[in-house]
């Protein structure tokens, strides 16, 4: 469809000019391009390492059962992957936690700098661009496979500065790329530009007569769509009335450098921060995505788990800590509850003129910037697959030996059909992509 016809339709209706990036995905209207299948890939960052006895599966294979850190998955068990043994190989300039996620998606080394952090080489930005804007990339040259976007970057309470402890996705050499943690702000990205939450309010006022307008000029399928955006809408709508309206009831309490004094507001955060990614696949801007929770070294108090004291203090603490080893397995279990909660928006979303849901055509993928906090090991970094969206054989649980973190890497670009045969340093690509498809 046209722009002039967009128009048209926008105007015969009555609708608003910013009812037009919720509709243009409705297959029943003709403005989508549905003649190929739309994967999604969705990469997920928490700090910090994990606790492995409470984490990782024992089993292997396709009979394995889930430990207290991923027992939020259990319903999604069969669409899942936990990889055991993929490590972080890349060393040079940097600490453990600046290397571990400035290479975690990028596979090659920091640049020397003068960023200096716990080790005797400071260290810059990355040397490489990371594997979600090389398949973005791939994808946007593509003009039947090009959105909006393209990626969108999300981030949930990451510091207001910019180093390599706060950036996991890169453009190119020396270029990170910012995570927006503020839903407003992304809501403002993906549907227009707002001047302040009182024009926002106002957009979301008459945005939800609009969408009911359009639910009568649509097949049952999209009504359903439409449904899940004005619920959307709404519950955005109830969340800035709140947070405008609401004072603190408590007193900021004191905060190490950079981390936001919305600390207690994360939980809400990420709910808001998850509902709008899901919307922004159900209108295609993007199909890739990533989701960055904190930061490395992230010092979130997730004082609604029982626990006070920072998440990067406590992951230092020694294995004999028994009050600490559980306080890091509830931890890593609330951003599993994270994972499980985006994968059931997903699953419950019907795929815009596709076969199924979203989640059938989009791959999550949880990863971290270390293998285990109190040894800074680049090991065993956690990494944990879910939904269908690249047709790998999930339902396993795997275990490798100290395999490269490259690999891993090439097999999300090839499951797009970017058939790369090497990304980030070429010394880790060389028995090819980790996954096969099924």
């Amino acid at each position: 469809m046209t722009q002039t016809s967009r128009r048209d339709f926008l105007r015969d209706l009555g609708l608003s000019a910013a009812a037009l990036p919720f509709v243009l995905n409705l297959p029943s209207l003709g403005f989508a391009n549905q003649q190929a299948r739309k994967q999604r890939l969705v990469i997920m960052f928490s700090p910090n390492g994990v606790v492995p006895n409470t984490f990782w599966p024992e089993e292997e294979g396709e009979d394995f059962k889930l430990k207290e850190s991923l027992s939020p998955l259990e319903p999604f068990k069969n669409k899942l992957l936990t990889l055991h043994g993929v490590c972080d190989k890349v060393r040079g300039d940097g600490d453990s936690h600046m290397r571990g996620i400035g290479c975690l998606l990028t596979g090659t080394e920091l640049f020397p700098g003068n960023i200096q952090g716990g080790s005797d080489t400071p260290a810059g930005w990355s040397s490489g661009i990371s594997i979600d804007q090389e398949i973005k990339n791939y994808l946007q040259a593509d003009a039947s496979r090009r959105t909006r976007f393209g990626s969108l970057e999300f981030g949930v309470m990451v510091p207001d500065r910019a180093d390599t402890w706060t950036r996991m996705s890169y453009s190119g050499a020396n270029k990170p790329i910012t995570p927006i943690d503020d839903p407003y702000q992304m809501f403002s990205k993906l549907y227009g530009r707002m001047k302040d939450q009182e024009s926002l309010k106002s957009i979301l006022d008459e945005l939800q007569g609009d969408l009911k307008k359009v639910a009568s000029v649509v097949n049952a399928q999209d009504r359903q769509l439409l449904e899940e955006q004005t619920n959307f809408v709404r519950e955005l709508e109830q969340e800035l009335k709140a947070t405008s309206t609401e004072g603190l009831n408590h007193t900021v309490p004191e905060l190490e450098p950079g981390i936001k004094e919305d600390n207690d507001n994360m939980p809400k955060l990420s709910k808001l921060n998850i509902d709008l990614m899901v919307n922004s696949f159900a209108n295609d801007f993007a199909r890739v995505v990533t989701l960055q929770y904190t930061n490395s070294v992230g010092g979130a108090k997730m004082r609604w788990l029982g626990v006070d004291e920072g998440h990067h203090e406590l992951s230092h603490n020694p294995d004999t800590d028994e009050k600490s080893q559980d306080k890091l397995t509830r931890i890593n279990k609330w951003y599993a509850d994270q994972m499980a909660y985006l994968a059931q928006r997903l699953s419950e979303t019907p795929e815009p003129g596709g076969q199924g849901s979203l989640l059938d055509n989009t791959l999550i993928v949880w990863t971290n910037e270390l293998g285990k906090g109190n040894s800074h090991t680049l090991d065993n970094i956690p990494f944990v697959l879910l939904g269908n969206g690249l047709d790998f054989q999930m339902g396993r649980a795997l275990k490798y030996k100290k395999t490269a973190h490259n690999r891993l890497l090439m097999s999300l670009a090839h499951g797009f059909g970017h058939r790369i045969e090497r990304f980030g340093n070429p010394d880790f690509c060389g028995d090819g992509p980790l996954l096969n498809l099924t």
